[in-house]
Formats: structure tokens, C-alpha cells, sequence
């Protein structure tokens, strides 16, 4: 079997008004060795870039377009009627989709999460209004959960890392129903945790949002669309940890890496 070689993988780091993450993204992308590039969104709806010579889609983080109405609400309804033949062929296609923060609240409010009927404009959850009422910017701890997320195959089930959040609206909620169903499908691939890897427990602010279950991240029932709320991309790099001078010396890499590099691992070898 020929694997594509990771310099000839190409990411499209998706940007409209408001997003303000894009860099980042990028710089950690370019790192990894892929062809990454930031593309605002009306390339795509004026043919001046085509989705499809992409094989890495990501949402990043910010406020798309000021998140009027709601986080991502705008945004998520212009994919749904600008962009769903792309997007539903790029899916079909078990290419990687990403979506960071606002990004997830895009992916949620698009349908494409959690993606029982992505495209039919239904949306089945809702990244609510955290519970302190404040925008909340702090490191926390994720577990892995063992799920169907094709782009994080290799991550363990059961990892603890530590990367930041930034959200005013990042509360995850559904119905019973809904909840079953992700836990059943194996969808939830986050939780937020204490620090010693015990569960959060809807504690504040070892669950910074009071997000349902403590959920900080889930993928669609084909597990090549991934969404969570805290930030790989500021956890990249050895340099943005928050103690590193406390340890007297900079690491190379956070554990943001690890999300990120798995994503190009998972494309590196599927196509």
C-alpha cells in the first residue's frame, strides 16, 4: 500500500469575519509538514479555491461574525446553504474535518455535528451559555474516551492532557435521547477531567462550561469529523504550556501536538 506522503497533504484552515485563531492553526499545521493554508471562505464560494484538493478541513477558533444571534449560528447556516454538496462529498469522502471552539459551534450548528442527519439543516445539541455567565479562559484537563474518531486512532483511550480553553459559550446540551445515542455510537471522544484523571463530575472549574457529562469533544457516527472546545493549536507548541518556566526549561511540544498530529496521521494513511 502507498501512503500519501505528509508533505503532500494539504489543510484548509477555513476563515471568515470575526475568526481570529487562523495563525495559529496555521503555524501548527506547517509544522507537522503538511501544505496548510488559511482560505477565507469566499474563495471557496467564488471558485477561486475548490474544497475538494483539500484533504484536511478545519473550523478555527474566534467570534464568526461577531457570533450575533449565537456562537456560530451564522456561520454554521451559511455552510448549510453556500456549501453542502463540498461538504457532504468531503465528508462522504472520509476526508478529516476539524472544527476548534467556535469552530465546534459552527459544526454544531451546521448539523455536521453530531451528524445523524448531517445536511438537513437539523441541529440536535447546542453549545450553551457556560454556567458562571463569564467568558472563561483557563488550562483544563481532557480524558480520551474510547470512541469511533477515525482521526484520533492514535491517541489512547484514557490520555490525560492538558490544553486551554477560551469561550463564552461552550456548555454542551441535547436531549436524553441524543445523549444516549453518542454515548451508544461511541461518539463522545472528550471529557473534561481533574487533574489526577478522575472524572470532572460537572465540578467548576475542572468542568469550566457545566457541559452535560462533562463533554469537551465529539465526531460524527463515521468518526472523520471532529469537534471540541478546547484549543490544540495553543497547547502546540513547549513554549505556550503555562509552567515552563517554572521547570527551567522549554519542551519541545504541549499536548495539543498529539490531537493535531493524529489528524495527519489518520490522513497520511488513508489516502
Amino acid at each position: 500500500m502507498i501512503f500519501l506522503k505528509r508533505q503532500d497533504i494539504r489543510a484548509c484552515i477555513l476563515r471568515v469575519g470575526g475568526t481570529n485563531c487562523d495563525e495559529e492553526t496555521l503555524l501548527a499545521f506547517l509544522d507537522l509538514g503538511v501544505k496548510a493554508e488559511v482560505i477565507h471562505m469566499n474563495y471557496l464560494l467564488r471558485g477561486k479555491r475548490r474544497l475538494s484538493d483539500y484533504h484536511i478541513l478545519v473550523f478555527p477558533g474566534g467570534f464568526s461574525y461577531g457570533d450575533h444571534v449565537r456562537a456560530g449560528a451564522i456561520w454554521g447556516k451559511k455552510l448549510v446553504t453556500k456549501l453542502s454538496e463540498d461538504l457532504k462529498r468531503f465528508v462522504e469522502e472520509d476526508k478529516a474535518v476539524l472544527g476548534i471552539c467556535n469552530g465546534f459551534q459552527v459544526l454544531i450548528e451546521s448539523g455536521l455535528l453530531p451528524g445523524f442527519d448531517a445536511f438537513s439543516g437539523k441541529v440536535d445539541a447546542v453549545l450553551a451559555t457556560n454556567m458562571s455567565a463569564c467568558y472563561e479562559c483557563r488550562w483544563v484537563f481532557l480524558k480520551t474516551k474510547r470512541s469511533v474518531c477515525k482521526l484520533l486512532k492514535y491517541l489512547e483511550a484514557g490520555m490525560l492532557l492538558k490544553v486551554p480553553i477560551g469561550h463564552g459559550e461552550g456548555r454542551f446540551l441535547t436531549s436524553d435521547d441524543v445523549l444516549k445515542k453518542l454515548i451508544d455510537q461511541g461518539q463522545v471522544v472528550f471529557r473534561y477531567a481533574k487533574p489526577d484523571g478522575s472524572e470532572a463530575g460537572g465540578v467548576y472549574p475542572y468542568n469550566p462550561n457545566g457541559a452535560v457529562l462533562d463533554i469537551a469533544g465529539i465526531c460524527n457516527p463515521k468518526g472523520n469529523v471532529l469537534g471540541l472546545m478546547p484549543h490544540p493549536e495553543r497547547a502546540y507548541f513547549g513554549w505556550q504550556l503555562p509552567d515552563w518556566t517554572s521547570r527551567g526549561c522549554v519542551q519541545e511540544y504541549g499536548d495539543g501536538r498529539l490531537i493535531l498530529e493524529s489528524i495527519v496521521k489518520y490522513v497520511e494513511e488513508s489516502f
